[in-house]
């Protein structure tokens, strides 16, 4: 069976104020030596993968994987393709700060088989982008883009947030035109959440990040739900919405409950029923490989119970859904047998709607998402 691979790489120039993501700024000193302790983890693992079949996805992403110099990055991307065994029509993603790439940036990826970027553009106001911690303008982002194509980067993806300090809807219609006249491809969209241990929870206490209000929030959601569809952008995910034919092809496969091997500090991976991690923490990370020793943190059993739970709710992520025909083939039972009150529940909700073979939320659903999820934990 095909798979996917994530590799991950934590550094970044900055901490965005909301980010809670495994990564780090001001480790530039650890950058080479992270980078050959990536690239032996994927030499030692790669000869175990071919007998999983073929990666059909390869995704780095952080942190900020244009934050390495284009020569670490470059050896990292060359690693993998050596050594893992990829499916024909590969597709192979980068994560781009638009304050961190160059031309020569852009054309490193493309000569080495890279065939889609992720560029976290967020928003196309500048005073906003400051706000939130991010390093570029919107004429980076604008750049960005413009080098992807000069390079022969067809499958262009961004991202935008809303609900962000100081966002009006003003704003994020700007961002939504901006985006239109690059002419991207895919366009993820996530509303702000406030993590714990973040300069932006800190500030929530202090009553100083002057958030939009929930009506205000609300709407902007609703917005996006409507207008980009118009621009014939089709929404696969509750998040994220393509134009034809440009769906991104490796979250699809989470989605599904496909497997996927990762590497690097905080990596995680799935497949023949085991979840793992690997440490957070970088130098522990680098040591143990040099050491020859796994860098997993964590592991655990995947219980059919919880397999059932994810397969349903990451399902319902997805436009299409649940299929009933894979389910009952997974877990040798029908769904209704298990979800017959949750599915008659949130269709009185108008939250879902049943198909002849799948069973899917509606756009009602899919803005209450996590009502909707928290019905099928068993």
């Amino acid at each position: 069976m095909d798979y996917g691979v994530y590799i991950h790489i934590p550094f970044c120039r900055k901490k965005c104020g909301y980010c809670d993501f495994p990564s780090v700024a001001g480790h530039e000193a650890d950058m080479e030596s992270y980078t050959e302790a990536l690239c032996a983890e994927l030499a030692a693992k790669g000869e175990q993968l071919a007998s999983q079949g073929n990666a059909a996805t390869i995704y780095i992403g952080g942190g900020t994987p244009t934050a390495l110099p284009v020569p670490l990055l470059a050896r990292v991307i060359q690693t993998a393709r050596a050594v893992l065994p990829t499916a024909e029509d590969l597709e192979f993603t980068v994560e781009a700060n638009p304050g961190t790439v160059t031309l020569e940036t852009m054309t490193m990826l493309s000569a080495l088989g890279v065939n889609r970027v992720s560029i976290g553009a967020q928003e196309f106001n500048d005073a906003i982008l400051k706000r939130i911690g991010r390093i570029h303008t919107a004429q980076d982002i604008r750049d960005a883009v413009r080098w992807a194509r000069a390079a022969l980067i067809v499958n262009v993806s961004v991202d935008l947030m809303y609900g962000l300090p100081g966002q009006t809807m003003d704003d994020l219609q700007w961002s939504v035109g901006s985006s239109m006249d690059l002419a991207v491809n895919h366009i993820s969209v996530y509303g702000l959440t406030v993590e714990n241990g973040t300069p932006f929870a800190r500030e929530q206490e202090n009553g100083t990040l002057n958030l939009p209000s929930d009506e205000a929030e609300e709407e902007m959601y609703d917005y996006l739900a409507e207008t980009l569809p118009k621009f014939g952008f089709r929404r696969y995910e509750i998040s994220n919405y393509a134009r034809h034919d440009f769906t991104c092809r490796h979250n699809l496969g989470y989605w599904q409950d496909l497997p996927y091997f990762g590497f690097g500090a905080a990596a995680h991976s799935y497949h023949d029923g085991r979840r793992t991690a690997n440490t957070r923490d970088i130098g522990a990370y680098i040591r143990a490989i040099k050491n020859g020793e796994s860098p997993t943190h964590t592991e655990e059993t995947v219980t059919r119970e919880k397999h059932i739970e994810e397969f349903c709710f990451l399902a319902l992520r997805t436009a299409t859904g649940i299929d009933r025909e894979k389910f009952a083939k997974t877990f040798e039972q029908e769904m209704e047998s298990l979800y017959k009150k949750s599915i008659d529940n949130l269709k009185a909700k108008k939250y879902l709607e049943e198909t002849p073979t799948h069973f899917r939320l509606t756009p009602l659903g899919m803005k209450f998402g996590n009502q909707a999820f928290s019905s099928f934990l068993l």
